[in-house]
This record gives structure tokens, sequence and C-alpha cells, in this order.
């Protein structure tokens, strides 16, 4: 792929962003494949440096704040009609109560995602507190009566060996948590920005 083809694939990719901020992305592209060249590379190997189209608009998306493309995409790109005005008005009682049951779901989707998360933590807690308490209870008793309470003991190691266990399973969790969230965050400023293939 020659660099005219990159620049021109790149700003289709990029339809939903502002025309400045597609301008300031396709020189900035256009320079890093200029200094390559420069360096004694061909065009193609420049691009292939760079990962090709894929890889740009993924850094693009990634380095782009959501709300400067929310902004973009609801600010109105022509004046609304009083014809569109009325029939806002006269819909409002149904498009109103569906949106904020959109948004409901929406946001109860994303909190039982970091209910698993806080479940697990809760468990977590809840296993080690027993491991302490039997050890609490061992030394309480083993103070007072001088008595060897082995179930005492065996409960408080049992209790704190499952708790370990089970921390693996909370890293687990929430590093799944935040890899969802990071991956639906991408999605949505993907389509936003157009740049899906």
């Amino acid at each position: 792929m020659r660099k005219e083809e990159f620049l021109k694939e790149l700003e289709k990719r990029l339809m939903g962003l502002p025309k400045d901020e597609i301008d300031s992305r396709l020189s900035f592209y256009s320079e890093m494949i200029d200094d390559r060249v420069e360096d004694g590379k061909t065009e193609e190997e420049a691009i292939l440096d760079l990962g090709g189209t894929d890889e740009a608009v993924r850094q693009i998306v990634n380095d782009t704040k959501f709300v400067s493309l929310v902004k973009n995409k609801i600010k109105p790109k022509r004046r609304i009609s009083g014809f569109e005005v009325l029939l806002l008005i006269i819909g409002f009682p149904l498009w109103f109560p569906l949106l904020i049951v959109f948004g409901v779901l929406l946001l109860v989707a994303y909190l039982l995602l970091w209910i698993l998360v806080i479940v697990t933590y809760s468990v977590e807690f809840v296993i080690l507190s027993a491991s302490a308490a039997s050890f609490i209870r061992f030394f309480m008793e083993y103070v007072n009566d001088h008595t060897f309470d082995q179930a005492a003991i065996a409960v408080g190691l049992l209790s704190a060996g499952v708790g370990l266990l089970f921390l693996f399973l909370c890293a687990g969790a929430t590093k799944a948590s935040f890899k969802i969230t990071k991956n639906i965050l991408f999605s949505i400023k993907n389509k936003l920005i157009g740049g899906a293939k």
C-alpha cells in the first residue's frame, strides 16, 4: 500500500471525527511515513512499520476522548425545522420514558458486570473473617485455660488457605471486568468514529 492509498483509507475510516481532527491525524501519519522514507525505507515498509490502517485507527480510537466524540455526534449538522420541534414536543410522552428505560437497562447491565466483583470480594472478606475469628478463639482459650483447641486452629488454617485461593478468583474477576469495560468503551468509540471495517 502506498502513502496516498493509506491516507485515503485512513480518512475514510475516521469520518466520525471533526474535520480538523481528521486533518491533524492525517498530517501526523503523513509525517511519520515521510520520516521513515527519509531513513531509507520504502513507503510500503513505512506503512507496515506503522501497522497499517487497522493499527492506526485502533490507536486513534484509543487516543480520542469519549466526551469529544459524543459532543461532535450530538452537535446538530443543520437547523431543526419547526415541524420537527413540534413532533419532538408531541412525542415527548412516548420517547422520553423509552429513553429513560434504555438508559436504566444499560446502567443495570454495567452494574451487573461489577456486582460479580463485589460479591467475590465479599465472600473473600467472610472467609478471611472466619479464619481470623478461629485464630482469635484459639488464642483466647490458650491464654485463659492453657488448652490447645485443635479444631479452632484447623478451621483457621483451612479458612486462611481457602481465602488465599479465593483471592485469585477475585483478581481474575476484577481483571475480566476491567477488560470487558475497556472493550465496550472501545467498541462504542469505534462506532462513533466510524473506524469499523
